[in-house]
């Protein structure tokens, strides 16, 4: 049987989009302590001050977070380390952890998390357990996590119930926080659900603004496994399609549909709640970064000047 022949072609320089242009103004994006130490010098790659978000996996220890902490903020961008609840044992834990990432990185963001473990290692299943402590007076800015296709850890049975009344317990207190906050999502593969969603969120009297998640470009094989794991919904069908088109499975899904959709849809709506765009660069930094450049997001420095 003939093999088919798939040959990738240059492709010509597409016109940048403004309102795509303008959408991706003050992306951030996410790394791991394994992934960062394999990449030279992230000024190569990312604009001046990018925030950069840590993913804090069960088993990291915690100097390995500290120190890719302090490495980003060495060359000139804000970490964001991941405050996972669940594998936090107590709240002297939790306060170590803080004075390290001060005192070593400068740390003044984080994004707090109940962490994907089923059965926490402490006193801690929650972010709000957490944010009730105190210990993150001082912060310049908390995240917090969202959901627009839902999450089965919150709300076993389907639905949003019990997501909504903790985004409602976040929203108050973020009346009562001097730090900034926001909504980041897990990311998804299509607009029309998260537009819903986010319309959703105002209906409900959350108002907090919505750093939306966004899969870097990769191979579908790869953003098919990873949306399974991390509980993709509706719009995992978007890669399903894709899938069964033999001409188009080998070649790398960018999120140029999605992120333009909502581009446009933020220009037509300057009120709708999505404020930024947060890269899960599940196909490599580097790609994820060429992608941003390419189609308007800024470029990083020059390598004679870093």
């Amino acid at each position: 049987m003939a093999l088919l022949n798939f040959r990738r072609e240059a492709r010509p320089a597409t016109p940048v989009m403004p309102e795509m242009e303008e959408f991706l103004e003050g992306y951030s994006i996410e790394t791991m302590p394994r992934t960062a130490a394999k990449v030279e010098d992230f000024r190569l790659l990312l604009p001046a001050r990018t925030r950069v978000y840590i993913a804090h996996i069960e088993g990291t220890p915690i100097e390995e977070m500290v120190a890719t902490a302090a490495r980003l903020r060495r060359e000139g961008f804000e970490p964001m380390p991941h405050i996972p609840a669940r594998i936090i044992r107590d709240r002297a834990m939790l306060a170590d952890w803080i004075e390290r990432y001060r005192g070593e990185a400068d740390l003044r963001q984080a994004l707090l998390i109940a962490g994907g473990v089923a059965r926490p290692h402490g006193d801690f299943h929650s972010s709000m357990q957490m944010m009730e402590t105190g210990l993150f007076d001082g912060f310049e800015r908390l995240h917090v996590a969202g959901h627009p296709e839902g999450n089965r850890d919150i709300d076993p049975k389907g639905g949003e119930r019990a997501v909504m009344e903790a985004l409602r317990w976040k929203q108050a207190f973020s009346q009562h926080s001097d730090a900034e906050m926001a909504i980041v999502t897990q990311f998804a593969f299509e607009a029309a659900p998260v537009i819903a969603w986010v319309e959703r969120l105002r209906e409900e009297g959350i108002t907090l603004p919505v750093h939306i998640g966004a899969a870097g470009p990769a191979k579908l094989q790869t953003l098919i496994r990873f949306a399974i794991a991390c509980g993709v919904g509706p719009s995992l069908k978007v890669l399903q399609k894709r899938a069964k088109d033999v001409t188009k499975m080998l070649l790398p899904f960018e999120p140029t549909e999605f992120l333009g959709d909502l581009a446009r849809h933020k220009a037509a709506n300057p009120d709708f709640g999505v404020e930024a765009v947060h890269f899960f660069p599940l196909g490599g930094i580097k790609a994820n970064a060429e992608w941003a450049i390419a189609h308007g997001g800024r470029a990083a420095i020059p390598a004679a000047q870093a």
